[in-house]
């Protein structure tokens, strides 16, 4: 079975020095080869593993972090201590490295041979303090890393490994990644302004805006015998209400979606905005365009968010091949149940929802929508299922970028709110909906998230230190007033 990311590349690096002799150095590289190629034909690891010759001098460890920062699919590196390193050989290498890295703290042995334990099986396996030199220079040097600490076998340490790596390719995605907005900002809404210079200088995408003229041109262009493939396509794929069955509005819907398609492709951009305040040419207002786009990957925000469209796009491209979806979402409106345990939030957006969290076939509708003054749009109707789940979203908090994240227990509506003509997930958050609340509002959090399905909080997490962005957390073990006091130390370190 093919790896999500097999195109990308983890280095796997081990450090040791001359002291110990050439026969040592040949075990401590045949025990590096072995925990390589187990991790590369290992199917819970999503990247291809490269193994690297062991280093030993200062001279070879910035070299491999200048080969590392030149090789493009190279994402990160996995770092072994098999025996003592002298951590300021490393202290070039790390001064320049510009890839992620992690600090696999384990040894070659599971067990201690008791009968067989001499001072060269000592010397040869040392990791239990080669490693701890390694880690204090980088501590020493304050540099962001994962550490996983484990036997290079468990399914815990895969597991830690398999979520690093795909934080790792979302970041990887993120270098030199374009969105484009359509038209600006909703007018006078703060939370999803921010600074987009210091946004690419952060993290290293690009937001720049295009004129709705600018599309309408790719729109107008579409050719009509691609319209009439893609409401085949329609009909296959969604059941369709039966006033769009030959009805133009659908025809526009794909004219709408094609053109966009084709404009997105054009200009290589990995996500984008609209607004509902700036559609000078379309008929419609994007509905099921950017449901069927953000499918297929690209990245989207509502009135502008660009913060949002590119934290969708990182948050797919971490889950490619985990079951289940991740989404645009908003915070709509709330369910103050008295019953314990039943207060909900129902989130949902006037149109853009994306299917991969729908549960079920999606239904394809023609509805009203009040605000706009454009024709009626068309949308894809559908719950998403129940599971754990969680919100997450990109705030600019002027000194520095907030990653927001909220873990939530999504439920099956109960009732069949057959008059709501939008997709739409029902949450639970955790630990409680007045604390979680409470706690979203306090940090600052915006009303658009990205809703995930397959992603946990270590994959946020784990993102959050490549990128050196503060991460705020509300689970079930969130307390108000610690949860306070974690924002003011977060102000004071942040300043």
């Amino acid at each position: 079975m093919s790896k999500p990311f097999e195109q990308l590349e983890c280095w796997f690096v081990t450090g040791s020095q001359h002291l110990y002799g050439e026969a040592t150095l040949r075990q401590v590289a045949e025990h590096a080869q072995h925990i390589a190629g187990y991790l590369d034909s290992n199917e819970s690891i999503p990247v291809t593993i490269v193994y690297k010759p062991i280093v030993k001098t200062p001279e070879e460890i910035a070299q491999l972090c200048i080969d590392a920062n030149a090789i493009k699919n190279c994402i990160g590196l996995i770092t072994w201590m098999h025996t003592f390193s002298p951590a300021k050989m490393w202290i070039q290498g790390l001064k320049i490295l510009q890839k992620p890295l992690l600090h696999l703290h384990t040894q070659f042995n599971r067990e201690i041979p008791w009968n067989e334990i001499d001072m060269d099986f000592m010397n040869l396996n040392q990791s239990a303090h080669g490693d701890r030199e390694f880690g204090f220079i980088m501590s020493r040097m304050r540099l962001e890393r994962k550490v996983v600490t484990g036997f290079w076998q468990d399914d815990i340490v895969l597991k830690q490994l398999d979520t690093w790596m795909r934080a790792a390719a979302g970041w990887h995605d993120w270098q030199g990644a374009k969105f484009v907005r359509f038209g600006d900002n909703m007018r006078y809404v703060a939370v999803t302004e921010g600074d987009k210079v210091e946004a690419e200088m952060k993290f290293g995408y690009s937001v720049n805006t295009h004129g709705v003229g600018d599309l309408v041109k790719f729109v107008d262009a579409v050719e009509q015998d691609a319209i009439d493939t893609l409401c085949r396509h329609y009909a296959d794929e969604y059941t369709l209400a039966a006033s769009l069955k030959n009805n133009p509005a659908l025809r526009e819907a794909a004219r709408i979606e094609i053109g966009l398609r084709r404009f997105l492709e054009a200009g290589n951009y990995k996500g984008f905005t609209t607004t509902f305040e700036d559609l000078h040419g379309l008929k419609q207002l994007p509905g099921l365009a950017v449901q069927r786009l953000m499918k297929d990957g690209y990245g989207f925000g509502a009135e502008g968010d660009w913060k949002t469209a590119a934290l969708v796009r990182i948050m797919k491209t971490m889950a490619a091949g985990l079951p289940g979806g991740n989404s645009f979402m908003e915070d709509y409106t709330y369910h103050f149940a008295k019953s314990p345990g039943q207060p909900l939030v129902l989130g949902a957006h006037m149109l853009e929802i994306c299917p991969s969290i729908a549960n079920g076939k999606p239904n394809c509708e023609l509805h009203p929508l009040g605000i706009g003054g454009k024709a009626d749009p068309v949308r894809l109707v559908f719950n998403a299922g129940g599971g754990e789940a969680l919100n997450a979203s990109i705030i600019d908090m002027g000194n520095r970028f907030r990653l927001l994240v909220n873990t939530v227990n999504a439920v099956t509506p109960e009732n069949e709110l057959p008059k709501l003509p939008v997709a739409r997930v029902l949450w639970e958050p955790y630990p409680d909906i007045n604390t979680a609340c409470t706690a979203w509002i306090l940090a600052g959090g915006a009303h658009h998230t990205c809703f995930s399905q397959n992603l946990t909080a270590q994959h946020l997490e784990d993102l959050s230190l490549m990128a050196g962005m503060e991460l705020v957390l509300i689970d079930k073990e969130t307390k108000l007033r610690y949860f306070r006091n974690e924002l003011r130390w977060n102000d004071a370190s942040f300043r």
